[in-house]
């Protein structure tokens, strides 16, 4: 049984016209879909279910039994991918996939950082670059977050994912050499060498000598041409 439930109704009306309808009572389309199923056209209230993803430690992870009419009801299922408007982020869809609670799972699940670097105190700065890692294990073993240690992180060290703990019955899917996380001195600041004065006037100058000669030459070959002439 799933630590959520959530109220979805059947609909036969799909497309541009009937979702507008939708919307204007406070509900949004979405679907249900399993392997081997037919997929069933939804609405739900796009409020509950997020105050109830917000409520829940697994995010979007949670598991939640449907309730409804026969079409949906007594099925568990995850949200595998919510749509939303660009600007205000308010829900438009939602694809619910139907889960077998005997059958492991692919999940993300965020990575947390625990602990405090040594390398912090040689001048040293997190950075954070995998903030997620690949899982695979089943519906009711999903963890709500897995913690990497840098307790132990030197200046110049990184803590790859084949480092961090799992819990029994988690398995890793995502590429034991990436690195999670690292201790590095802050990048310099890249400043530009001034150039100094007298360098500049003589550049200026030697740049106007050269160009009075080239005139001075231009000008007495015209003087003989036209003399010639």
């Amino acid at each position: 049984m799933a630590e959520f439930s959530i109220a979805l109704e059947s609909r036969e009306e799909t497309g541009k016209s009937p979702n507008r309808k939708l919307r204007a009572r406070g509900r949004v389309p979405g679907v249900v879909y399993g392997t081997g199923k037919e997929p069933v056209s939804v609405s739900f209230d796009p409020n509950a279910l997020e105050s109830k993803i917000k409520a829940s430690h697994a995010g979007m992870n949670t598991l939640f039994d449907l309730e409804g009419d026969a079409a949906v009801a007594n099925r568990t299922v995850m949200v595998k991918e919510l749509q939303r408007e660009p600007v205000r982020g308010a829900v438009l869809h939602a694809d619910f996939f139907e889960i077998d609670l005997t059958e492991r799972l692919h999940v993300s699940v965020p990575i947390h950082l625990v602990g405090s670097s040594p390398g912090l105190l040689e001048g040293g700065v997190i950075e954070h670059s995998l903030r997620e890692l690949e899982l695979a294990c089943l519906p009711n073993a999903i963890p709500d977050e897995v913690t990497a240690d840098v307790s132990g992180l030197e200046l110049g060290h990184s803590l790859h994912v084949a480092d961090i703990s799992l819990p029994e019955g988690v398995e890793l899917v995502s590429d034991g050499e990436l690195s999670v996380v690292s201790v590095l001195l802050p990048r310099a600041v890249e400043t530009e060498t001034p150039v100094e004065e007298g360098e500049g006037a003589e550049g200026e100058e030697g740049a106007e000598a050269a160009e009075g000669e080239e005139a001075s030459e231009g000008g007495g070959k015209s003087a003989e041409e036209e003399k010639g002439d």
